[in-house]
């Protein structure tokens, strides 16, 4: 296929590594960010997990009951905005069905190829550019306070080892011999030696850079507000910058995408997952790895000297605000596992938010649209839209250059709900 004209329109990590492969593959890019070039996204402020481990989607086994009994609690890891909107009870509904064992191990596969494929990229990236964003190949330690979880979580270990990716279950005195200079107030915990980490902010320069330095265009402050279109093809999107026309057209644009389609006639269920860290310059104790309060749905990663803590997932809130009883949930919750924090260690502190992209599977949207012949669609990613977006960018560019992908897009079509 001959080199074409792309518009990227969102410049996250998602964004951003489509761009990278499409420039490889010798296509003309231009990114079109609504933000500055100092703009926030969704990927900035997160733990920087590259996760093989989280082999099972959002929508898993257990997690809607779980949901439910939470959902009263506003400091709780899950939480939903209470609002009259027939799109985010739609999602819901959804997101019930999608919750079986059926449809999470049928997922487990590709999940597992996704992020092992991605980890690869990071690698070579890192050897490339001399690892400027602190990939870090330490694996991850999830921790339980009760033996219930302890227990659910070696079922999964188990099924990660039949997936071909090692997992090994610690009792409280393993936990602490793999984690000497950390006190933690623990049953017993999981090692999963896949998983990486890097630092998101610098991840996402580097990667800003890449693209510039392979010709990449970016157009800041640029709003897109629609497409010009006829007889099945989008000729131009339309931004506060001016249209913008191009050959093909790809919208990486996270929570808001399924906005931006929904005038073309395209149902896409997608809602805000809004996550929140903090991140501690001086902290009194430091892991050698990220830790994952597993019951609590906090993470906890090392990052150059600080430590970051961040969690919960509100779902259907659109704004950036600070929610109090979230950072308070992640706070208590970080006490009651880490003994040698105190509250003082957490005052001062910046919370950030950021607004994930859920489909209601858990899975990705990745791959072209049927109805728009030169549209295409890469978010959905939920909590993993860093680990996996080295991974996507590949897949978005093999597509859209006539190549064929390398893992199967079947299960990730963004027109599988019609």
């Amino acid at each position: 296929m001959s080199a074409r004209h792309v518009a990227v329109i969102g410049g996250g990590a998602v964004g951003l590594s489509c761009a990278d492969q499409l420039l490889v593959r010798g296509h003309r890019v231009t990114i079109v960010e609504r933000g500055g070039p100092e703009h926030d996204c969704c990927s900035l402020g997160n733990a920087g997990y590259i996760s093989p481990s989280h082999f099972l989607p959002l929508a898993a086994p257990g997690l809607l009951g779980r949901a439910i009994r939470w959902m009263g609690d506003p400091e709780s890891p899950f939480y939903v905005r209470p609002r009259p909107d027939p799109a985010l009870y739609g999602w819901m509904w959804r997101f019930w069905l999608a919750s079986t064992p059926a449809r999470a191990h049928a997922a487990a596969p590709l999940m597992r190829d996704l992020n092992l494929a991605s980890r690869a990229m990071f690698e070579e990236l890192a050897a490339e550019t001399g690892n400027p964003f602190s990939l870090e190949r330490r694996g991850c330690l999830t921790l339980f306070q009760t033996r219930k979880g302890l227990d659910q979580e070696a079922a999964h270990a188990e099924r990660s080892r039949a997936l071909g990716m090692p997992a090994e279950v610690l009792d409280a005195r393993g936990v602490k011999a793999l984690e000497p200079d950390v006190t933690v107030d623990v049953e017993g915990g999981v090692f999963y030696p896949l998983d990486a980490h890097v630092t998101p902010d610098r991840f996402h320069a580097t990667l800003s850079q890449r693209v510039r330095d392979r010709g990449g265009v970016f157009l800041w402050n640029a709003e897109s507000r629609g497409f010009r279109q006829d007889s099945g093809r989008i000729r131009a999107v339309q931004t506060t910058q001016g249209d913008i026309a191009a050959d093909e057209f790809l919208v990486a644009a996270g929570a808001h995408s399924a906005a931006l389609v929904a005038p073309l006639g395209l149902g896409l269920p997608l809602q805000p997952g809004k996550g929140y860290s903090m991140t501690m310059p001086a902290p009194p104790e430091m892991p050698a790895r990220p830790l994952l309060l597993q019951e609590v749905r906090v993470a906890i990663t090392p990052m150059d000297g600080v430590l970051r803590f961040g969690g919960t997932l509100e779902l259907g809130a659109w704004d950036a605000e600070i929610n109090p009883p979230r950072i308070r949930g992640i706070v208590r919750s970080a006490l009651r596992h880490l003994p040698a924090f105190r509250e003082e260690h957490f005052r001062g502190l910046r919370p950030w938010s950021g607004l994930r992209p859920c489909s209601p599977d858990g899975l990705p949207y990745v791959g072209r649209f049927r109805r728009w012949e030169n549209l295409s669609m890469a978010t959905g990613h939920a909590m993993m839209g860093l680990s996996m977006s080295l991974i996507t960018g590949r897949l978005v560019a093999e597509q859209l250059s006539g190549e064929r992908p390398s893992l199967d897009l079947t299960l990730l079509d963004p027109d599988r709900y019609g």
